[in-house]
């Protein structure tokens, strides 16, 4: 399969592949690696992974081995929420860089809003973590910066202090969980949205409109939430460690759902349940 070259461009000029691989839940070590190659050579051009995934290491082991060149793979990852503060982020993006194996990232986001053990000042400690990213940006070790999981509450606390602008948030998406306010509020602040969870964490192939839409065209649920995610305009990230999967989900290119398919699944709501409050998170 060919590479994928359907890309959207982020409001600081970056250009972002439309479809990447998602790797929450994917192990360190062999699974990683072998996972990742596999995304690579089905086409994927976007890797996302995260500190608090664990597995940054076998990410970059994996492009390493991809023969693939560097600039040819756009890479993310995230702040994993016990750290913030300047000094402490700092040295967790070089420690990023350094199991990633790279000189630089395309996208580092903060992966939720209020840090573990800082609930009562989380905005100052999101500040001071925001400005260690600005300063990674002008060093040239990130390319651009981002948020995830973070509501209009959130987004507009960063705002007062940010010198960078955030240019996605990185959000639980995908049919019957679609957060209206926040992608609405996200979409007016400039950022694109990032789907992860895109297909409901396998949820979603036990859902009738779904499978009644996959039979009656000839593709798989995967492939048609992938496809409603792309033609609302968000940046799907699905995930799986099985080659044909892997592969199987990238084809969501070749055809379009209608415009009453696409009514059909905008009506579902809570199917897959919704996601977490980023308020009350523990870990």
């Amino acid at each position: 399969m060919q590479a994928v070259t359907k890309t959207y461009t982020l409001s600081n000029g970056v250009t972002i592949p439309a479809i990447g691989f998602g790797t929450w839940q994917v192990q360190e070590g062999p699974e990683a690696v072998d996972a990742v190659k596999a995304a690579l050579q089905a086409g994927y051009r976007h890797i996302d992974t995260a500190q608090g995934y664990q597995n940054e290491e076998g990410v970059g082991r994996a492009v390493k081995q991809s023969g693939l060149a560097r600039g040819d793979i756009f890479i993310t990852s995230k702040l994993t929420n016990s750290i913030r503060g300047y000094e402490k982020t700092a040295q967790s993006i070089d420690d990023s860089l350094r199991r990633l194996g790279t000189d630089y990232m395309d996208l580092f986001l903060v992966h939720w809003p209020i840090p573990a053990g800082n609930q009562d000042n989380w905005e100052e400690m999101n500040a001071q973590s925001w400005r260690a990213m600005e300063d990674a940006v002008e060093a040239g070790k990130i390319r651009a910066l981002g948020i995830s999981n973070f509501r209009k509450r959130h987004i507009d606390a960063l705002l007062k202090t940010a010198r960078v602008l955030p240019v996605a948030n990185q959000i639980r998406l995908c049919p019957g969980d679609t957060q209206e306010d926040t992608v609405n509020y996200s979409r007016e602040k400039g950022m694109l949205l990032q789907a992860y969870s895109p297909l409901g964490t396998g949820k979603l192939f036990e859902v009738k409109e779904l499978v009644d839409i996959a039979n009656r065209t000839g593709r798989t649920v995967a492939q048609v939430a992938l496809r409603w995610s792309l033609q609302r305009g968000y940046n799907p990230l699905p995930k799986s460690i099985t080659p044909a999967r892997i592969k199987e989900n990238l084809d969501v290119f070749s055809f379009e759902l209608s415009d009453e398919d696409m009514a059909r699944i905008n009506a579902l709501d809570g199917v897959v349940g919704y996601a977490t409050d980023p308020d009350h998170i523990t870990w």
